[in-house]
């Protein structure tokens, strides 16, 4: 009996040979399933030792020859710990060489182990292999992938297609089935899992066309009107797409959100150099008035940027409409048109007020308030602390130099401007009380 179960390995041999002194030291019953049992044990041991020198020695030897090159690929291998990642699927390779020599016929132990050992290794070469991409997705990403598109999706579905093969291949091995098979036999369930995996066929659409089209790319500041998001885009994946707020909080959207409506993305203003500035103020209209050659003078002498387009516009007899951008664009008829004219002169002698782009300081639609007066122009930076201080030393110009050509800035009444006015209006003595006669003012009884 002994000699049967005996492999003919001496390896196996002499572990046999061991195995039943010790049963007999211990007093335990000789039988097959019990020295199997031992035997595996000591096998996984040994084999777990060897995978482990094994591995030790690979990567000594491979971050020798790494740290020897020393060059970018080298760095992120050793950065990213791929070696190691790579290197679990030493100890499993030597069980499968090993373990055989545990058993000498079929059995069931013999099934269970084998079928476990394959299960555990298929999932260790899943995860070597999703390893392997993750680094080729980040090293493409970071060296050829210059615009930011939104790669990550196509990543994700590749270690999602690796991972179903994966698990395919596991539930062959234990239902002892051809995967072919199985593959055949999941047309049935094709709706099923179109449901189940919705989102992330249509994440993976989504992040293809965003790719495809340049519409989205890691770090555009974008704004979707439907939702909370209104900040920099910090990563586009599979499933979701994360918008950093300014304020600091994270808001996540599907990214077939983004396809299926519309979304405003900054990254024109960026890639320009130059930020748009339209604000309105609203000028009384009673404060509108025409420019009289004395005003005129003492406006020029005041402002002397203003004095050569004035002389033009004198000598000329009309304003000079051009069409260019950036051109001073105003009157002397009124006070109002002069004001414009300033203002323009101004923007254009403005060091952080691009002059390649549009400049206007134009009359809107009147309305009940007054007329509103908008100035359009743009910033020489996209900075947004510098250009709101821009912004708002502008506006502090207008609201401070209106008054100067005689204009007034519209303001609802408050509080305090009724109250003014009431004590401004009201009689300064009360009428007098007429005094009684004596007599009763009520009729005679």
């Amino acid at each position: 009996m002994l000699l049967e179960i005996i492999p003919s390995h001496k390896v196996a041999q002499w572990l046999l040979v061991h195995i039943h002194r010790l049963l007999d030291y211990v007093g335990l019953e000789k039988d097959q399933t019990t020295e199997e049992i031992i035997y595996i044990a000591i096998i996984v041991a040994v084999a777990l030792f060897l995978g482990w020198v094994a591995r030790k020695l690979i990567l000594y030897c491979t971050k020798k020859i790494i740290q020897l090159r020393n060059n970018d690929l080298a760095q992120a291998m050793m950065r990213d710990r791929l070696l190691i990642r790579c290197s679990h699927i030493i100890p499993p390779i030597v069980l499968l060489a090993l373990l055989p020599f545990a058993f000498t016929g079929s059995s069931l132990l013999k099934v269970i182990v084998f079928k476990g050992l394959l299960i555990y290794t298929s999932i260790v070469v899943c995860m070597s292999v999703c390893a392997i991409i993750k680094f080729v997705w980040g090293r493409v990403d970071e060296k050829r992938n210059t615009k930011n598109l939104p790669l990550k999706g196509i990543m994700d579905t590749m270690v999602g297609i690796v991972w179903i093969i994966t698990i395919i291949i596991c539930i062959s091995i234990l239902v002892d089935k051809s995967p072919v098979a199985l593959l055949t036999g999941l047309g049935a369930f094709a709706a099923v899992l179109m449901l189940v995996f919705k989102d992330s066929i249509l994440g993976l659409v989504g992040g293809l066309q965003l790719s495809q089209n340049d519409m989205l790319r890691v770090g555009d500041w974008i704004v979707v009107p439907s939702t909370l998001a209104n900040g920099i885009v910090i990563d586009v994946s599979l499933s979701a797409v994360k918008v950093q707020n300014f304020d600091n909080t994270i808001v996540t959207l599907p990214p077939y959100s983004l396809i299926s409506s519309s979304f405003q993305n900054w990254r024109g203003m960026s890639d320009s150099g130059c930020r748009r500035i339209a604000r309105d103020v609203i000028i009384d209209s009673d404060t509108v008035m025409p420019a009289t050659p004395e005003f005129i003078a003492d406006i020029c002498e005041k402002y002397p940027i203003i004095k050569p387009y004035v002389q033009r516009l004198q000598a000329t007899g009309h304003p000079d409409y051009n069409p260019g951008l950036a051109v001073v664009n105003g009157t002397i008829e009124t006070n109002l048109g002069l004001f414009r004219g300033y203002m323009c002169q101004y923007l254009l002698n403005h060091p952080e007020i691009s002059n390649e782009q549009q400049i206007l300081v134009r009359i809107m639609v009147p309305t009940g308030e007054g007329i509103p007066l908008q100035i359009y122009c743009f910033t020489a930076t996209t900075a947004w602390t510098a250009y709101e201080a821009i912004q708002s030393e502008v506006l502090e110009h207008v609201m401070a130099v209106a008054p100067k050509f005689g204009l007034r800035l519209f303001n609802d009444p408050s509080g305090t401007d009724v109250t003014q006015v009431t004590l401004t209006t009201a009689p300064k003595t009360s009428p007098a009380i007429p005094a009684s006669s004596g007599k009763s003012s009520t009729p005679d009884a």
